[in-house]
């Protein structure tokens, strides 16, 4: 079985899905945090071509 590619750089999903790249859906963890937390520091990792 050949493995999908990590969407790296991709912005949209239709693009992801086009590329046949893999996808995880965070949306029932982000419900959750809604729902029991009150404050988050969510981090997005530094782009790599700085």
């Amino acid at each position: 079985m050949k493995r999908k590619k990590l969407p790296i750089g991709i912005q949209t999903f239709a693009k992801i899905r086009e590329e046949n790249c893999y996808y995880v859906d965070k949306t029932p963890l982000a419900l959750q945090l809604i729902a029991e937390g009150s404050h988050y520091f969510l981090s997005r990792p530094w782009p790599f071509n700085i």
